[in-house]
């Protein structure tokens, strides 16, 4: 994963338009204040990827209840990499 892009507070407020523009590529903006990260700014792409991990994050599942699909996912997936 690409380290993201960091840009101040105050630069990030003037420039918002830019920053919105640039999210789309960079995907994460990380905005910090006195050279500390203070929040961030995602593309759509990414908080929708975020919103769906948040919900699998308490999602509880048995293995014997898991379809034939996910067990092949499972089977097949390799360690270090991201699905897309």
């Amino acid at each position: 994963m690409t380290e993201p892009l960091r840009v101040a507070a105050t630069e990030f407020a003037r420039n918002f338009a830019r920053y919105q523009d640039e999210a789309i590529s960079a995907k994460v903006i990380s905005v910090t204040s006195h050279g500390r990260v203070v929040g961030a700014y995602l593309s759509a792409s990414e908080l929708a990827h975020y919103e769906t991990l948040k919900r699998k994050e308490r999602e509880i599942l048995t293995v014997g209840e898991l379809d034939e699909e996910t067990l092949s996912a499972i089977r097949d997936a390799e360690y270090g990499s991201i699905p897309k």
